[in-house]
């Protein structure tokens, strides 16, 4: 995909108010710690993660999404009517029905002949919503569209520390499938998208491409224990993840994806000023810069003190890295993503 007129005008975020951190959630897991005889300190050394961020008891995804939206509102230079699509493409939703981008829609003031839905794709939706919204924009179809999304950890990581110290069972083997679920936080993020005859930034988005792997779709696997029963509104999540094939075969569908993306950008590997990845661990950062043979010291972390925030670790570390100046004017940018399923959605920007 390739976009002539498209333009990112505004990328907003709200962080949570409340900080756990690693050392505390080992000092919750002391009984199993103790009983397995693990080190201190291993949650952090594996996976880089020093601290995330949660929302107060009760928040729905919906109200981060609504606050980020609002702050990428007041940034806009341009008239809200011109936003004629809000897509919500968090992983976490307030509800199965109706689409939570309706209770985003309502709260913003966006204009009422709005395409309004929601999109999910693992830790991909914002990356996904903003190719959508391109797509719509670059074919004339609307002036500009927001994207937003708000996760919610809590209910995750709580659910998590309960079956670990409620499981007798549980052996070091065992645990390892729980530990990514440790390393989420909770966020959110807004990102709108305009024509390039409105925009008042002149910020291009270049073009994407997406390859997939679908064949891993259950490395990691996540949902309620009321799936089964068609029960809506209790909040007991759980997760299952196999970290060391996920992040073998996801840096490999990663290494396929940018390859693909150089070519229809007409880059090299040492084209981009800066690159803004999906943060999941030390290890994955690592290993993927060594498998795109990509310069490491072009990238930006947040992962040590947001951890894992789901669609909302790429965008909200780009919204980031560029209010510390990194990346300036008319410098090039590549966002990669990678998401379990597996998928992976790589965009090149001109700021």
């Amino acid at each position: 995909m390739r976009y002539q007129h498209v333009c990112i005008e505004t990328l907003a975020y709200e962080l949570p108010p409340n900080i756990m951190t690693s050392a505390e959630i080992e000092r919750r897991l002391a009984p199993l710690y103790e009983r397995l005889r693990l080190p201190e300190g291993r949650l952090e050394l594996m996976s880089g993660v020093r601290e995330r961020r949660l929302w107060n008891p009760g928040t729905l995804p919906s109200a981060g999404s609504i606050a980020a939206g609002r702050k990428a509102l007041e940034k806009l230079a341009i008239p809200r009517d011109n936003v004629q699509c809000l897509i919500h493409a968090s992983v976490c939703r307030d509800f199965l029905e109706p689409a939570t981008a309706t209770v985003v829609h309502s709260q913003l003031d966006l204009p009422q002949a709005s395409m309004i839905f929601d999109v999910s794709n693992a830790c991909l939706g914002v990356i996904n919503g903003m190719l959508l919204i391109a797509n719509m924009i670059e074919l004339g179809q609307i002036p500009a569209g927001m994207v937003v999304a708000g996760e919610t950890a809590e209910p995750l990581v709580e659910g998590t520390l309960r079956e670990l110290l409620e499981n007798p069972q549980h052996t070091r083997k065992t645990i390892k499938d729980s530990f990514a679920s440790l390393t989420i936080g909770s966020g959110a993020v807004a990102v709108v998208l305009t024509h390039e005859s409105i925009s008042k930034t002149g910020h291009r988005l270049l073009g994407g491409v997406a390859r997939g792997a679908t064949q891993h779709n259950d490395l990691c696997r996540g949902g309620t224990a009321q799936q089964d029963t068609g029960m809506v509104g209790v909040r007991q999540l759980t997760m299952q993840t196999d970290s060391e094939e996920l992040l073998q075969r996801g840096v490999e569908l990663a290494a396929e994806t940018w390859h693909v993306l150089k070519s229809e950008l007409g880059w090299t590997n040492d084209t981009p000023h800066r690159f803004f990845c999906h943060q999941v661990g030390i290890a994955h950062r690592r290993l993927l810069y060594e498998k795109l043979e990509l310069d490491m010291n072009k990238d930006f972390a947040t992962l040590e003190f947001l951890g894992n925030v789901g669609t909302v670790s790429m965008p909200i570390t780009l919204a980031m890295g560029i209010e510390r100046g990194l990346l300036q004017t008319g410098q090039l940018a590549g966002l990669l993503g990678i998401g379990s399923g597996i998928n992976s959605v790589m965009m090149g920007i001109k700021w």
